[in-house]
């Protein structure tokens, strides 16, 4: 059934979802990112919706080009998740005082640690692999910030404090429980501020050159090779992507010592963490050739590798293992993928519906996060099925808490 392609485009554009249930908007939006004179190849997620520039749920390679809009503000957004010997018996009837653990041991929203994480007193999760990288290095990544674009030189102090914070938006941590009921942690964050400041510096620089002019859309402006703006960001790029994988190692250390503290009672022990991000961009070889692929709202499923597809506060989420197939560029979907705009469910739900569509999670049900109502996402089981040639599922999560912004 899958995939199918995308006709009147100038690269090839094959995509996991069928064009008649991709609104009209999204569909011109990858039809101008494939007649970019750059692009190689599109593919696109069965998440797929309308973005900013570049559509979400796209993974784009370029030749010797990169659109920062094709990444996004929030660059290295992405998850973590951890399994711990801890089973559903194991929890309370009652999970409201882990939830308050959580909150007061990660800011949320706009909020941002009081003074920096002293990330040296820090338990990091697993030992080895990506976990005790990002424990180590510490010293060297922060000297780099002053290497960052200059219109950030002023952030310096707020980007420490916001390491180990959650967001707002879409962003979450829960607890969930396997089909074995076994109780993992999943967390959804990136790059906060600094990695949004950082996006729009350079996509301001990018609007105004003079290969961009003609463009259908000033969104996709692009950076090309071998020139110094494509360098610098490029450099902050990097930087950001790192500071996001950072953020999630520190929130889930944090987490983790929230859940110890929790059940003082016994040792709790955690499994090697599962990380990915799914706004950046990658070198890789696409058919033979060196490309620079861009994923907005994608993960990188090669073969045998593990990625995290989360559902919505209320749904599921899944722990894959890619098949690397490189028809979709070796990619699979971030998520569900909203079905209706923010503006658009807070006008068509209710706090009322919120709390019946959450019903056995622990979480926020107020006004303030009506937007992220599980009826305002697509059928994440759907967008599973979509992908049965990308993916194989390793575990299927149902949240019992879950924190947000």
């Amino acid at each position: 059934m899958f995939p199918v392609e995308l006709r009147g485009t100038r690269a090839q554009t094959l995509m996991w979802a069928n064009e008649h249930e991709i609104e009209q908007s999204a569909l011109r939006q990858l039809r101008n990112i494939a007649n970019l004179e750059w692009v190689y190849g599109l593919r696109v997620m069965p998440d797929v919706h309308l973005g900013k520039g570049a559509t979400v749920g796209s993974v784009i390679a370029m030749r010797d080009a990169v659109a920062p809009a094709a990444v996004g503000v929030d660059i290295g957004c992405g998850m973590e998740s951890v399994k711990t010997d801890l089973t559903a018996a194991d929890l309370p009837d009652d999970l409201r005082s882990l939830r308050s653990r959580i909150e007061r041991a990660v800011p949320v929203g706009f909020q941002a640690h009081k003074d920096a994480v002293n990330v040296t007193k820090l338990e990091f999760a697993g030992s080895h692999g990506q976990a005790a990288v990002r424990a180590n290095g510490w010293a060297r990544f922060w000297r780099s910030f002053a290497e960052l674009h200059p219109g950030v030189s002023a952030l310096e102090s707020k980007a420490h404090k916001q390491i180990g914070s959650l967001g707002g938006g879409n962003h979450f941590i829960e607890v969930c429980l396997d089909q074995d009921e076994t109780v993992w942690i999943l967390l959804h964050s990136g790059s906060r501020n600094i990695g949004k400041e950082l996006a729009e510096r350079h996509m301001a620089v990018a609007r105004a050159l003079p290969h961009n002019q003609s463009l259908p859309d000033r969104d996709l402006a692009v950076f090309v090779s071998g020139t110094a703006e494509m360098d610098a960001y490029r450099r902050d790029l990097s930087w950001a992507q790192e500071y996001a994988a950072r953020n999630r190692a520190v929130m889930l250390s944090l987490v983790c010592g929230a859940v110890r503290d929790e059940f003082a009672g016994r040792e709790v022990r955690f499994d090697e963490p599962i990380s990915c991000h799914h706004n950046y961009v990658a070198e890789e070889i696409i058919d033979g050739v060196p490309m620079l692929v861009t994923r907005k709202g994608a993960v990188r499923a090669g073969s045998g590798e593990l990625a995290l597809i989360p559902g919505s506060m209320g749904t599921r989420s899944y722990v894959v293992r890619g098949k690397g197939n490189p028809a979709s560029f070796q990619s699979a979907s971030h998520g569900a993928g909203r079905r209706l705009s923010r503006s658009a469910a807070k006008r068509q739900f209710t706090v009322a519906d919120l709390v019946a569509q959450t019903e056995g999670v622990e979480s926020r049900k107020d006004a303030g996060v009506v937007d992220e109502i599980p009826a305002a996402y697509k059928d994440i089981d759907q967008v599973i099925a979509a992908q049965a040639d990308l993916v194989d599922v390793v575990a299927t999560l149902r949240q019992v808490l879950c924190v947000k912004g």
